[in-house]
C-alpha cells in the first residue's frame, strides 16, 4: 500500500492563501480532519468568523485520499457546480487525505460568470495545497475512554505528549472520549492513563487505520 499523505495543521490553525480575482477575494483555507462531521465542524468555525462574507464554499475528504465515498462539497450559493464540487476534484486528485478546505468569497462587483467561477474557486485549492504542511501517514488506534473529571486534564496531557488527538468528547456523571493514538505508542498510553486514574479508567478499541498523528 502506497503511503498517503496529510495535513500538519488544525482547525485552530488552518493553512490559509488569498487571491483576488476580478476585485473578489478568495482566501483558502486548509486544514487536517479525522472525518466528515469535524470537516463540516470547520467549515461552520470558518464561517461564523466572516459572517459577512458572499460565500463559503468548502470541499472535504474525510477519509483515504481518493476516495469518493467519504467526500462532500458545498457550492454555498454559488451556481450549482461552479465552486464545491470542482474544489472537491482537486482535492481527490492531490494525494492528500482527511484535508479540508473552505474558500471564503467576498464579492468585488465583477461578475465571473461560469467558467470563471470554476477557475477561482479550483485555483484557490490548487494555490492553498502548494504549501501545505504535509506528513505521511502512520498506523494509528482509535480507543473509546471513559474517566472521571478531576482525570481529563492529565489524560489530554498524556494523549498530546503521545502523539495522539482527541476525536470527540461527552460529558456526563463521567466523560466519555474517543480519542486516537499511533499505534507504537497505544500500550504507553494505555499504561500511562491506567496510572494516572488508578485503574479506573474504562477504554474499548473502536478502529485502527493508518494516519499521521
Amino acid at each position: 500500500m502506497c503511503a498517503q499523505l496529510i495535513p500538519l495543521v488544525d482547525s485552530d490553525n488552518p493553512h490559509t492563501t488569498e487571491q483576488i480575482v476580478r476585485r473578489s477575494r478568495f482566501l483558502a483555507q486548509s486544514c487536517h480532519v479525522a472525518n466528515l462531521d469535524l470537516g463540516r465542524a470547520f467549515v461552520e468555525k470558518i464561517r461564523a468568523l466572516s459572517p459577512e462574507a458572499t460565500h463559503h464554499c468548502w470541499a472535504c475528504v474525510g477519509g483515504a485520499a481518493n476516495d469518493a465515498g467519504h467526500a462532500q462539497a458545498s457550492d454555498d450559493g454559488e451556481p450549482h457546480g461552479t465552486a464545491g464540487r470542482p474544489m472537491l476534484q482537486i482535492l481527490l486528485h492531490s494525494g492528500i487525505s482527511h484535508v479540508c478546505v473552505v474558500v471564503t468569497r467576498w464579492f468585488g462587483g465583477v461578475k465571473l460568470g461560469t467558467g470563471g467561477l470554476v477557475r477561482a474557486y479550483q485555483d484557490a485549492v490548487r494555490c492553498n495545497l502548494q504549501d501545505l504542511p504535509v506528513g505521511e501517514l502512520h498506523e494509528m488506534t482509535t480507543l473509546e475512554l471513559v474517566v472521571g473529571y478531576s482525570y481529563l486534564e492529565m489524560v489530554q496531557r498524556a494523549l498530546k505528549t503521545l502523539g495522539g488527538s482527541l476525536l470527540t468528547s461527552s460529558y456526563a456523571e463521567e466523560i466519555s472520549l474517543s480519542v486516537e493514538i499511533p499505534k507504537d505508542q497505544e500500550k504507553a498510553f494505555i499504561s500511562t492513563v491506567s496510572d494516572l486514574t488508578g485503574g479506573t479508567c474504562r477504554l474499548t478499541w473502536a478502529m485502527q487505520e493508518e494516519k499521521i498523528q
